[in-house]
């Protein structure tokens, strides 16, 4: 399963105004896993970026001035997206502003939500955490993710840290809560998140003896009796 967690900063709010993407940040996950896999880029806008958004994200107009257009990097975003879901923090505004640059680069091109399945963080997170605040830094708070570095808003750094805080929301229940409360435990978990290394060693795979093979079919066969044969190793065509 690949997914693919993705920030945009834009030169305002509105693509209708003319308002343009000048930052795009995407970090891979396979199998819930960080594979360490991204996309980073800027983008010349070729118009100013309103007052407001620069004290957001910080990028001014005289950086991007060397930057290539979106014509010029949308090939290659799109092959890096794929059809991977793609996991977005308010998904409306990002998907928004995509959708007006391929409308403006090509009319026929296929729109994001036709490419890929788009998932919104920010509905996720107002499910799990109604009447509450569910920013990406109030979000960082809850999960206890590191958000340090996040003294303005930048696409990737933001793409890294919503991947961190998706992993934690999204990892279920050790356990049930009945009643509720008890010391107060509330019977949430959620999984560690686990990093991809690529230079670790392979994994030393250890096959069971005969002697304990023997003795795995003694228990199964032990179950089956005393279940009047309904033991679901053996229904399920497990090795007997």
């Amino acid at each position: 399963m690949r997914q693919i967690v993705l920030d945009t900063e834009t030169t305002g709010l509105e693509p209708s105004l003319g308002h343009k993407i000048i930052e795009i940040g995407c970090v891979e996950l396979v199998n819930r896993r960080l594979t360490g896999k991204h996309y980073h880029q800027y983008i010349k806008p070729n118009r100013e970026i309103d007052e407001g958004a620069m004290e957001v994200h910080g990028i001014t107009n005289e950086f991007l001035e060397d930057k290539p257009t979106f014509e010029e990097i949308v090939h290659d975003f799109l092959d890096f997206i794929g059809d991977a879901d793609l996991i977005i923090h308010n998904a409306p505004f990002d998907v928004g502003f995509l959708d007006h640059e391929l409308k403006m680069f090509n009319p026929e091109l296929a729109r994001i939500n036709d490419r890929c399945k788009v998932i919104d963080s920010l509905v996720l997170a107002r499910k799990k955490h109604p009447g509450q605040k569910n920013n990406l830094d109030a979000l960082c708070k809850r999960y206890d993710v590191d958000n340090s570095q996040r003294d303005l808003h930048g696409a990737l750094l933001d793409a890294e840290i919503l991947a961190d805080v998706y992993l934690l929301m999204t990892g279920g229940q050790s356990k049930l809560a009945l009643g509720g409360g008890a010391d107060g435990d509330d019977g949430d978990y959620v999984e560690p998140i686990i990093r991809v290394d690529a230079n670790r060693p392979p994994l030393t795979v250890i096959r069971a003896s005969e002697s304990e093979l023997e003795r795995h079919r003694e228990k199964l066969a032990s179950i089956d009796k005393a279940s009047g044969g309904n033991c679901m190793w053996l229904k399920g065509g497990a090795p007997s």
